[in-house]
């Protein structure tokens, strides 16, 4: 059952980054906005990597499942508005890829238990 929270937690936080996503990429004109994203990696990493499985592993209890958003402070127009479109659409892109993934497990995750369920 800790894999279906893990799957939950993946299409949580990539849910959570589309939206921060987006508005980076809706407000690409604004001036003097700044680019948000999510420490993604660090996040994933600790619900795949550090979840216990037997009492003699590390206890993961203090570690933070909180989703942090962080602003990017390069300044690359005159606006002082940093969002470079590219970027911001190929980490969509990317998101949209992981968050298809994490769906596609989830679904057969729940077919294999309905299969076993029926025999």
């Amino acid at each position: 059952m800790d894999s279906f929270r893990t799957l939950e937690q993946l299409i949580r936080y990539t849910n959570t980054r589309h939206g921060v996503l987006a508005s980076n990429i809706a407000n690409v004109d604004t001036p003097n906005y700044k680019a948000k994203d999510i420490k993604f990696k660090q996040e994933l990493d600790n619900e795949l990597l550090l979840t216990t499985t037997s009492k003699k592993h590390m206890n993961t209890s203090g570690i933070s499942s909180t989703t942090e958003v962080v602003t990017k402070e390069a300044e690359i127009w005159e606006d002082k508005n940093n969002v470079e479109i590219d970027m911001e659409v190929a980490k969509m892109t990317e998101n949209a890829m992981l968050f298809q993934a994490g769906i596609s497990l989830l679904q057969s995750k729940i077919r294999m238990y309905k299969n076993a369920l029926r025999r």
